[in-house]
């Protein structure tokens, strides 16, 4: 099967057509996933996901690139967002223990649920009346870096300020 009728049958939902795709590319998004994650458990589970958005966003894939250069980006893509989360949950994590909440840095970072214990909640009260005692530039640029995850640069668009303008 040549690559133009590939894509045919994959805008056409085609489940064998995706079959030959994971057989063809598997070994080679898993590696890449590898290389991003270092975790063979992750990268199997983004490899996953690769495909599955290969499957479903494959009608409006219009082809003006090789399949094997689209698959690349959308592992790629799915890599980044997966270290994006990571870093995320541990700024998040490390905000709590900052602040020597490791309670609320769990039920934040997604490790427990927050009805699970009153103490949560009283911590979270806490963590809320020290953030309002900042400043509202500061207060704004703590929770767009420590829980949002904007960089340092994209919090100074955000805030249209200068990026060298100590903020936290």
């Amino acid at each position: 099967m040549n690559e133009q009728e590939l894509y045919t049958h994959l805008q056409q939902g085609d489940s064998q057509a995706l079959a030959y795709v994971m057989e063809v590319y598997g070994k080679t998004v898993l590696a890449t996933c590898y290389k991003f994650l270092l975790n063979t458990q992750d990268a199997e589970d983004i490899a996953q996901e690769v495909f599955i958005e290969v499957y479903q966003s494959a009608k409006g894939f219009r082809g003006d690139a090789k399949l094997s250069t689209w698959i690349y980006r959308i592992a790629v893509s799915k890599c980044l967002d997966e270290l994006k989360k990571r870093k995320r949950q541990k700024r998040i994590s490390s905000i709590g223990k900052l602040l020597h909440l490791d309670e609320v840095a769990e039920w934040l970072s997604g490790g427990k649920a927050a009805d699970a214990d009153l103490q949560t909640q009283e911590n979270m009260i806490q963590v809320q009346k020290a953030l309002d005692k900042l400043p509202d530039n500061q207060r704004i640029a703590f929770t767009l870096s420590k829980i949002d995850g904007y960089t340092h640069a994209e919090i100074a668009e955000i805030l249209q300020v200068s990026r060298y303008l100590q903020l936290l």
